[in-house]
């Protein structure tokens, strides 16, 4: 029982490091893949914040669709663009009536950001340019308010318009960490939600998609070259606008999670050094304990080399025991909790294998000095001990 509470410490230290690290770098691979899903070298050009709390005007701030067709039409590398605005709205279907969130844009948003229709067709060309009050829904709009039943050339109410159902987007399933869901949207033409819902003609964003050939970082300086000249910034002035690169955006987040999960793997490291300072109290008794034992040893002939041996492989068994118990329960706990937060299991052998070794030089380094004690005890005073 003293040797089980003893390696309590290592236990605990191996299973927090490996479940951090591990933990890690399932949210990483969580989120980079969900930025992947929103859509191949995406650019999102939205207003700046430092612009809305500077004061200026909204009419000024916001983005007209002049804005994206001149993307389209100047810069090289395009592969879609798709000018977007969303709003939150009840949407009443028969007697079924919930909330969920509208977005007005054009099948370039469809394309861009790799949503797939399921059922049905996307807009047309006349849909998109009279505003057609026409709609594309997402799964889960369609799953609450149809069930299994199609609800294609069925008509929806929003926000006292009618539209007629065209299509059903394939589900993508929850934002990362399982916050949000990415099916709860309804897409309509652009131009049908300035005028049946927005009434005014602004743009809230303006999403790019560059073609693989093309680099993102180009694309990206002749966007805010091109916004520049549009919206009159002069030179030395701050724009009121960001372009955000969504390869930024990942590294941004693989820094951050990265930063992260080293400073927790470091804290949850601590828990070795206490389980090592255990060892080695635990070592100590164990040597007072068994002074007579030592004495007999050395006395019949034991070298002090025999001695530390003995007592060195007790604390490196003990250590590395707990060490193995910390791995089983470190990747037990891991696979727990990323089933419940849906992020992947990213099993690492090289973790587990650094943190087993860390255990065992544990008992290394901390076994040494009881160790030593024990080898050097006088033969003749060991005996009498009692």
């Amino acid at each position: 029982m003293r040797s089980v509470l003893t390696i309590l410490g290592i236990v605990i230290g191996v299973a927090s490091v490996i479940i951090m690290v591990t933990l890690g770098s399932g949210a990483t691979e969580k989120v980079t893949s969900y930025l992947g899903d929103l859509g191949t070298n995406l650019l999102m050009v939205r207003p700046s914040q430092a612009a809305f709390r500077s004061g200026a005007r909204f009419e000024s701030i916001m983005f007209k669709y002049a804005d994206s067709t001149a993307i389209e039409r100047e810069i090289d590398g395009i592969f879609a663009v798709a000018p977007n605005v969303s709003r939150s709205v009840q949407v009443i279907y028969g007697n079924q009536n919930r909330p969920t969130s509208i977005t007005g844009s054009t099948n370039g948003y469809i394309t861009g950001q790799n949503w797939v229709i399921s059922l049905g067709r996307s807009f047309t060309e006349g849909e998109s340019h009279s505003g057609k009050t026409v709609c594309i829904l997402g799964a889960t709009v369609r799953d609450e308010l149809f069930g299994a039943q199609n609800p294609v050339g069925e008509s929806i109410r929003l926000q006292n318009a009618s539209f007629r159902v065209i299509g059903v987007f394939e589900k993508k399933g929850s934002l990362a960490f399982g916050i949000g869901d990415q099916d709860d949207f309804i897409l309509i033409p652009l131009k049908a939600f300035q005028r049946r819902i927005a009434g005014n003609n602004f743009v809230s964003g303006i999403i790019v998609s560059a073609r693989n050939s093309a680099s993102t970082e180009k694309v990206k300086g002749d966007i805010e070259n091109l916004m520049r000249q549009r919206r009159k910034v002069k030179i030395g002035e701050e724009d009121d606008f960001e372009v955000t690169d969504m390869k930024d955006a990942v590294s941004m987040v693989t820094r951050v999670t990265g930063t992260l999960t080293l400073v927790l793997s470091a804290i949850a490291a601590i828990s070795l050094l206490v389980g090592g300072i255990g060892i080695m109290n635990i070592m100590l008794v164990s040597v007072t304990e068994r002074t007579r034992e030592i004495g007999i040893r050395l006395a019949i002939g034991a070298l002090e080399r025999n001695v530390l041996t003995q007592f060195l492989v007790e604390a490196i068994v003990l250590s590395s025991f707990g060490g193995l118990l910390g791995m089983i329960l470190g990747l037990s706990i891991t696979a727990l909790i990323s089933h419940f937060i849906e992020i992947p299991f990213v099993f690492s052998s090289g973790i587990v294998l650094i943190a087993f070794m860390f255990s065992a030089g544990v008992g290394i380094v901390f076994g040494f000095f009881p160790a030593r004690k024990a080898a050097r005890l006088d033969p003749i005073n060991a005996l009498r001990h009692e």
